[in-house]
């Protein structure tokens, strides 16, 4: 056993790390629920699965199963670290987290994320089912703010450096506890960021999850523009809008419309709902159809070729 741990500036966390690498030596992705060490899954990614894992309540693991050697993993958890104080020095609130490196025998080199567990009832995707309506506008309204500090970073540090979010209600937590409320951004396992225009993130990352028959077209065609779209404040605004057409209340993306062009700089042209509505669908169709061809990947190497799929997908998302 070999375990690389990274501190990133906060207080260290209570992390077994013997515990997590008995559980990812015994993880068996597509049965993870009977794994020898129980765990429960609650949440995913685009390239991760987030798990709670024995009876430590404490901790959310992200588990990224991307990586081919050592140092690959190794390049990425400096990146994740310099992105989260990136961040911090942006303005944004962030929770504990460390990253752990391992190296199972035999198996593909494995990157978790440790992020403190923060309340599942305070993550904003499930507060606009819960809040009354001035309390939504409210939550829309700071995490729009939230999202505004990284282009005034940037305004200020380009092209120096850079920095590009997701933000999706997902990945926002908002205690409204007064009169000191609270707002933490999570996503913090794609580390996009610039240094004078390079991305510092190496593509394929994505591409390694991907099923080997799509990665030729995703390469040519998607990758970039799908990473470009997180350093243009205003797609971001647009992603975050159509975001409340898969979270089931399309009937206040005409709140968050407004809210969102009031920040808008006076050379950008507001946002539409109908621009939100055709985004969201074109969204929707590309990401079902991509996690389909997952789904058909991962059958045929376990069933066809006999072989371990690394990936934990989810069942059906409701959009």
């Amino acid at each position: 056993m070999f375990i690389f741990l990274l501190l990133t500036g906060y207080e260290p966390m209570l992390v077994d790390e013997n515990l997590l690498y008995e559980f990812e030596s015994g993880l068996n992705p597509q049965d993870p629920k009977n794994s020898p060490i129980a765990a429960t899954i609650i949440g995913y990614g685009e390239i991760s699965a987030i798990f709670q894992i024995g009876d430590n309540f404490e901790v959310a693991f992200k588990r990224l199963p991307l990586f081919a050697d050592r140092p690959s993993a190794e390049k990425y958890s400096r990146h994740h670290d310099e992105y989260c104080h990136l961040l911090t020095d942006a303005g944004l609130s962030l929770p504990e987290h460390q990253t752990i490196i391992l190296e199972p025998s035999g198996r593909p080199v494995v990157v978790y994320i440790a992020q403190k567990n923060l309340s599942a009832e305070c993550f904003g995707h499930r507060l606009i089912h819960e809040l009354d309506a001035d309390s939504i506008y409210l939550l829309i309204k700071t995490i729009v703010t939230e999202i505004s500090k990284i282009w005034r970073y940037n305004r200020d540090h380009r092209p120096a450096i850079e920095l590009a979010l997701d933000g999706q209600l997902s990945n926002w937590v908002w205690f409204n506890t007064q009169p000191h409320p609270s707002i933490y951004y999570i996503d913090t396992s794609t580390p996009l960021f610039r240094k004078e225009g390079v991305e510092t993130l190496d593509p394929e990352l994505f591409l390694k999850s991907a099923p080997g028959f799509l990665r030729w077209i995703l390469r040519l065609l998607f990758l970039k523009d799908v990473i470009n779209r997180y350093y243009d404040k205003r797609q971001v605004f647009i992603d975050l809008a159509a975001n409340l057409y898969k979270e089931q209340r399309p009937e206040l993306i005409p709140v968050a419309v407004d809210i969102i062009n009031a920040q808008l700089e006076a050379d950008q042209d507001p946002l539409t709902d109908a621009e939100i509505k055709k985004y969201y669908r074109e969204d929707r169709i590309i990401w079902s159809l991509y996690l389909t061809f997952r789904r058909v990947d991962r059958w045929l190497t376990t069933k066809i070729g006999g072989r371990r799929y690394e990936y934990i997908l989810p069942g059906k998302i409701k959009r």
